[in-house]
């Protein structure tokens, strides 16, 4: 998606662009409400990410604005106000979602899901199974071509982790948050290492692999 990011808080900015970038959405960033209300006003975007406190004008006024002037996209509210009444003046004010500083870039992601409507839940499943790569929830068992593979429980965490979204690019970011839950780059290999540990165990010993690093961009199960 084409997405307008209109935040003032460096590190958050750089947060969210680098995430959101991961996940192949295009995003432009500005922090000052005046030129994310021209830039808005002129551009297609197919999500508007506003932080509620900006220079300039704040972005429950930049929402208003556009939804005075007929601009319907998508909007979410990025605010340290976690009052209720502040939630209730954001979604009355035009904004389909609210989310309070801090928050967890996996939790922004599902929010983006929500509003721009796409697949939702699935059922309950206790069984993961991607050609003879077998994960049984329940029991924490992970079998390949019906041998036994141990695994760590990290290394568990993080095979189900991309089992459950074959084919999926998943980027360092989101395995951090959703398989660590680090919400911010400890500056370490450990993702690279438990990727090697787990590829080691599931792919090296078999002819055909399933767990591929796409260089400067992340990793992804192959079905």
């Amino acid at each position: 998606m084409k997405i307008l990011l209109a935040e003032d808080d460096t590190e958050t900015a750089a947060y969210v662009v680098k995430g959101l970038s991961g996940e192949g959405h295009i995003v432009d960033h500005l922090a000052n409400g005046k030129d994310a209300l021209s830039q808005a006003m002129s551009g297609d975007y197919d999500l508007l990410i506003l932080d509620r406190m900006m220079p300039g004008l704040d972005g429950l006024s930049v929402l208003k604005s556009l939804r005075a002037a007929k601009i319907d996209a998508p909007a979410i509210l990025l605010t340290s106000m976690g009052a209720v009444e502040d939630r209730v003046a954001g979604l009355r004010g035009g904004a389909d979602d609210y989310i309070v500083k801090p928050f967890a870039f996996v939790e922004l992601l599902a929010r983006i899901d929500t509003i721009c409507r796409r697949p939702a839940t699935r059922d309950e499943v206790l069984e993961l199974l991607i050609g003879d790569l077998r994960l049984d929830i329940l029991k924490r068992e992970v079998t390949r071509d019906g041998m036994r593979v141990e695994l760590q429980p990290r290394e568990f965490l993080l095979l189900k982790h991309f089992m459950e979204r074959p084919g999926r690019v998943q980027t360092r970011t989101v395995l951090l948050e959703s398989v660590w839950g680090l919400h911010f780059d400890p500056k370490t290999s450990v993702v690279e290492t438990h990727i090697s540990r787990l590829r080691n165990k599931i792919d090296k010993p078999f002819d055909k692999h399933y767990l591929v690093t796409l260089h400067g961009v992340g990793y992804v199960l192959q079905p």
